[in-house]
């Protein structure tokens, strides 16, 4: 269990997250939703450590996660595949995939291992593992960033926009990667704009507004949510029979 209690952080200016309040299932795919503004990449910066909060505790099965750097939490397998684009284009697929795996280096017995096992849940890997990062699709490259982090075999991946700038095909195959990592035992902690796809993907749903928790239920509740579905997803549940909000999600109390 991936847990956030009462953490305050920001970027200098004031806190973003004010007193977060959030648990992560283990072995669920929670999908955090919400405005712009409200917080949602900053929660996936303070786990990874990228961020170090101002008050509050980061524990991960008993593990203070916000008391060790990046590479500690790291360490612990939390792995992040950041918004922007971040591989290195003039390096190939392979050499790519391989800088994910940079902390077993020195055992190349292991890191090939790893490297096929990669390559058969992620065929593009295998199919042009000599190609230039750079002649990939958007959506092509965001598989590529989630091969790199499936190197370190995670137990926690933290996902950050995964459908930004994606065409609808690339949206299915990254989506479809989520969930296969996820089968195989990875939990997911992911934010996304795209409230739809996002809780489509998701087991667990999580409405943050304002650096706070706001509504939080199973995913395919807080779809058939009215106020989620006016809010975020252009109008009314199309499921006339959904319940109201106090009855399908779950309000934080004092939230």
């Amino acid at each position: 269990m991936l847990t956030i209690s009462g953490v305050f952080a920001g970027y200098g200016g004031g806190d973003v997250l004010q007193g977060l309040d959030l648990e992560v299932p283990t072995g669920a795919i929670t999908c955090i939703v919400g405005p712009n503004g409200a917080g949602k990449s900053t929660v996936l910066r303070v786990v990874s450590g990228l961020l170090k909060p101002r008050l509050g505790t980061i524990d991960l099965d008993g593990t203070r996660l916000d008391q060790l750097g990046t590479a500690g939490v790291l360490g612990k397998g939390v792995a992040q595949v950041p918004q922007s684009q971040a591989l290195f284009p003039q390096m190939s697929i392979r050499e790519n995939v391989l800088l994910g795996g940079y902390t077993l280096r020195r055992d190349k017995q292991l890191l090939a291992k790893r490297y096929d096992r990669v390559a058969e849940l992620i065929p593009i890997v295998a199919e042009r593992s000599h190609d230039k990062a750079g002649n990939l699709s958007g959506g092509q490259r965001r598989m590529v960033e989630i091969a790199r982090c499936l190197m370190v075999e995670p137990s926690v991946l933290l996902l950050d926009e995964p459908s930004l700038g994606l065409d609808p095909m690339s949206l299915t195959g990254v989506s479809q990667l989520v969930k296969d990592a996820n089968a195989g035992g990875t939990t997911v902690l992911l934010v996304e704009q795209n409230v739809r796809l996002g809780l489509s993907m998701a087991t667990h749903g999580v409405v943050l507004e304002g650096g706070r928790v706001r509504l939080e239920a199973p995913a395919a509740e807080l779809m058939a949510n009215p106020e989620v579905a006016e809010l975020y997803l252009g109008g009314a549940s199309h499921d006339s029979k959904a319940p109201r909000p106090a009855e399908s999600a779950h309000p934080v109390p004092g939230r």
